[in-house]
């Protein structure tokens, strides 16, 4: 960081020492959002950083309205509205300043603004601690949770309703974070996962935020995974479910991709399918189920309640899918039936509609070797390295006798790094 943003005036006075906050050192954060693209934001005094690996900078560069109107320490609270039925509100962030609430898009302040508290959200205390945005589904109905020592004020979004509960189980929360259908208090420099309709906690909490929701040397969630380079990228499979998250899978590790705007995330592939380790051959979804094959086996999930593993599994492959061998790849079209398993350089059909399943037709391909495949809206995807193939669809890639010219890995494409 240059010395001009050091030495420069901080638009909500000084912290103490003038020092500037480092979050590898383990502070505690006041606020944390992530914006309408997608990037997290964490506050802290008169700074902030965009996104877990991001710089620090002044707040006042992207919120300048906070020091123009109020001229305090630091943020109380934020969120970014979920609500997609109230099209004005939807994708909008909330600063919390006192008894101010402040709301942007774009980094810029909305007419308005800033107004009090209650004028947004009726019977929602001043001076919060921390809020987070709720949906329907997660809680409920489309809520968002505030916080303020250890009462969790729930605001209704659609009645504008407030109620109260106590969570005397949970630490006083300093911020809150929803991040892939998850929910975290943060305190102090430790965060807490909990469950946003009971306040739930399970698991062993507390964890070191350094070690998840930021790059710092020595701190990592069993290996410090980051996401690869689109150049350095190398497949096991890919898959997309029904609501349309993406998985990609490397190695140990598997990599979520809801939104190309919410990036591509890294975990240990044991973290969501504790039963398989050392990777996986192929992944494919069907009908609310993901299946993935490793070795001679497959294991079959239950998207819901986070990927249940189905009683009886794993089976073996020619159990389930009447075949034997090594699979490269294998995927579902959308609206289709059929799982395409391509081995070496044939692509294998079979039913799954179909009781025992069988393999249906044998079809060579014009490329071997393939790490993994996925057919979608836009048609299918082979993988290969860091280049793709693309076809229009499963008849045009049983019928082709050349392969078509390979194309470069884009982040637009997966989320990777440029």
């Amino acid at each position: 960081m240059g010395t001009e943003v050091i030495l420069s005036l901080y638009f909500f006075g000084n912290i103490g020492d003038g020092a500037v906050p480092d979050r590898c050192k383990g502070i505690e954060f006041d606020a944390i959002t992530p914006d309408e693209k997608g990037v997290t934001l964490f506050f802290k005094g008169d700074h902030l950083w965009k996104g877990f690996h991001g710089s620090i900078q002044l707040a006042n560069e992207s919120f300048k309205e906070l020091d123009d109107n109020h001229h305090i320490g630091h943020v109380d609270a934020s969120f970014r509205m979920h609500n997609t039925e109230k099209t004005g509100d939807h994708d909008h962030i909330y600063l919390f300043l006192d008894d101010k609430v402040f709301r942007y898009y774009n980094e810029n302040l909305e007419d308005g603004y800033p107004k009090e508290i209650q004028e947004d959200f009726p019977g929602v205390p001043s001076h919060l601690d921390a809020a987070v945005e709720c949906p329907k589904g997660e809680c409920i109905a489309d809520s968002v949770l505030f916080f303020k020592g250890q009462d969790i004020h729930v605001y209704d979004v659609a009645t504008k309703t407030v109620k109260t509960k106590t969570w005397s189980h949970l630490p006083v929360c300093t911020s809150a974070l929803r991040w892939l259908e998850h929910y975290y208090c943060f305190h102090g420099h430790n965060f807490t996962r909990f469950n946003p309709v009971t306040g739930e906690v399970s698991g062993g909490y507390p964890k070191d935020a350094r070690s998840y929701f930021m790059k710092c040397a020595g701190f990592g969630h069993g290996g410090n995974y980051s996401t690869p380079k689109c150049s350095e990228i190398k497949l096991d499979a890919i898959t997309s479910d029904d609501p349309g998250k993406t998985y990609l899978f490397s190695g140990p590790i598997y990599m979520r991709l809801d939104t190309k705007r919410d990036g591509l995330h890294a975990f240990p592939i044991t973290r969501t399918w504790k039963e398989v380790s050392n990777g996986v051959d192929a992944v494919f979804s069907f009908t609310n189920k993901i299946y993935m094959i490793k070795d001679d086996k497959v294991y079959i999930y239950k998207s819901a309640a986070h990927y249940t593993l189905i009683e009886g599994y794993p089976k073996t492959l020619k159990d389930e899918l009447s075949i034997e061998g090594h699979v490269d790849s294998a995927f579902v079209c959308p609206s289709e039936n059929m799982v395409y398993i391509i081995q070496g350089n044939t692509m294998r059909e079979v039913d799954l509609t179909a009781t025992p399943r069988v393999v249906t037709q044998d079809l060579p391909l014009p490329l071997s070797d393939i790490d993994a495949g996925l057919c979608g809206p836009e048609g299918i995807h082979l993988f290969k390295g860091g280049l793709y193939y693309h076809y229009e669809s499963p008849m045009t890639l049983a019928l082709s006798r050349i392969a078509p010219f390979p194309q470069n890995i884009t982040s637009a494409m997966l989320g990777c790094q440029d």
